[in-house]
């Protein structure tokens, strides 16, 4: 390492408490994304809260608590705000600690440069390369922009973080004002929940719609990551990955020897993504793989780039869909659950690629609170959201089959929307699609 970057890191490494410091009142504060986001400046930050006012904390998919937003349980001195909520912020958000920031994931990088303030940008980094750079690991998304934006821009370092390859990974220390040296964490996992035999029924009825030489984006939960599993089983062959998330299951899918990359367009024979978030075992296998390519979110996310890979197919979950085809992904009503992120994008670039197939897979019922009800509905309950629009929605899968409602009309998705639905509401829907006239009097 020339010693011109060492005597820069040197100068400009600093305690944690010295880098929470250069918080003021009034500014917005940005931890960047998952498993970028800092933990001794969080630490340090929470000492400072009651000093401070009207500070916002802007962050994404938290993977561990924000001891800043902890320290003012009464939102008295600091709010935290969300691109996308993981669980953490839903919680937050719950107790009126947190909001959400409507973004189709794609254009996170956009929004930094053009639309978005920040004045202290602080990410968790790899430590300080050859080059004097620092390696964002995997949470790229939109760091770069990030970092080029903001006002001051703080490292926390930390060994644990993979080192990987591909585009706008790091930031070099010309462009850095502060280093905090966190030494090696543990970094914190994310564990999908188990398949059940709904979600490997769903996964049976896609998994059988993938051809050889696809390529695939798998997103986050139990029904996408049945499918990568369905799929290490079976005879499909020379698969390419170009993904926003990259998932445990993909790890698996790639030592079975399925994935080879050779027909994609652009970064062949390697696995595209933005982000992971997963187990320790997948961490290092990201870590300085060149089977793997890391990209920023507008890199894999936009429809233009996803749509030049022929037989795209993208996996994504609903949790509500009406007899029209719209679909709700990320609220509960006016409870903001996840966000928009890369759905919508995804769906419309599959659909634009040669061959591309698009999903929206969700199980035909849900409980709550000991009361069972249809995830398929006449009309989209009061105040939900919807994140993907009657006009963009291609194939859509419950246990009970999967239609593809491209050219369908109103009565015909209607229909076959009801196929769709636990029998034990169908009679029930067809009464409402009469009633608010989506099936007419026809039978033809």
């Amino acid at each position: 390492m020339p010693t011109s970057y060492q005597a820069e890191l040197k100068r400009k490494t600093v305690s944690p408490e010295e880098a929470a410091a250069t918080v003021k009142s009034g500014d917005w504060v940005d931890y960047g994304f998952g498993l970028g986001q800092p933990e001794l400046f969080d630490r340090a930050l929470a000492e400072r809260v009651p000093r401070l006012e009207r500070v916002r904390v802007r962050g994404c998919l938290a993977m561990t608590p924000r001891a800043a937003i902890e320290a003012d349980p009464e939102g008295r001195h600091v709010n935290y705000y969300s691109w996308y909520f993981s669980g953490l912020e839903r919680r937050m958000h719950d107790r009126g600690l947190c909001s959400h920031i409507p973004m189709n994931f794609g254009e996170a990088p956009d929004y930094y440069r053009r639309f978005v303030e920040v004045d202290v940008a602080v990410v968790r980094c790899a430590p300080m390369d050859e080059h004097g750079f620092f390696n964002f690991g995997p949470s790229v998304t939109y760091e770069k922009a990030l970092t080029e934006t903001a006002k001051t821009v703080i490292v926390e370092t930390d060994a644990s973080v993979p080192y990987v390859f591909g585009l706008e990974c790091g930031v070099h220390i010309d462009d850095v004002d502060y280093v905090i040296n966190a030494g090696a964490s543990k970094l914190p996992e994310l564990k999908n929940p188990a398949a059940g035999p709904i979600d490997r029924k769903v996964a049976e009825l896609i998994a059988r719609e993938i051809q050889d030489g696809a390529c695939v984006q798998i997103g986050i939960g139990a029904m996408p990551n049945a499918v990568c599993e369905l799929l290490t089983e079976s005879s499909v062959k020379d698969l390419g990955v170009h993904t926003e998330m990259f998932v445990d299951s993909l790890v698996a899918l790639y030592e079975s020897g399925k994935v080879s990359g050779a027909h994609k367009a652009f970064n062949r024979y390697q696995m595209t993504y933005c982000f992971a978030a997963g187990s320790a075992r997948m961490y290092e296998f990201l870590s300085r793989n060149p089977a793997c390519f890391a990209g920023p979110v507008d890199y894999t996310n936009l429809p233009h780039h996803i749509m030049q890979n022929d037989k795209t197919v993208a996996i994504c979950n609903a949790a509500q869909i009406d007899l029209t085809g719209q679909a709700c992904s990320e609220s509960a009503g006016l409870r903001q659950i996840s966000g928009t992120g890369g759905q919508l994008q995804f769906i419309r670039g599959a659909y634009a690629s040669r061959g591309g197939k698009a999903f929206l897979c969700l199980a035909s019922t849900y409980e709550r609170e000991g009361r069972r009800a249809s995830r398929i509905v006449a009309r989209i309950d009061d105040s939900n959201i919807i994140t993907t629009p009657r006009t963009d929605v291609m194939y859509v899968v419950t246990e009970y089959g999967i239609v593809n409602l491209k050219g369908k009309s109103v009565p015909e998705r209607a229909r076959a929307l009801i196929g769709l639905a636990h029998p034990d509401f169908r009679e029930e829907l067809e009464r409402q699609a009469r009633e608010y006239r989506l099936i007419g009097r026809t039978i033809f």
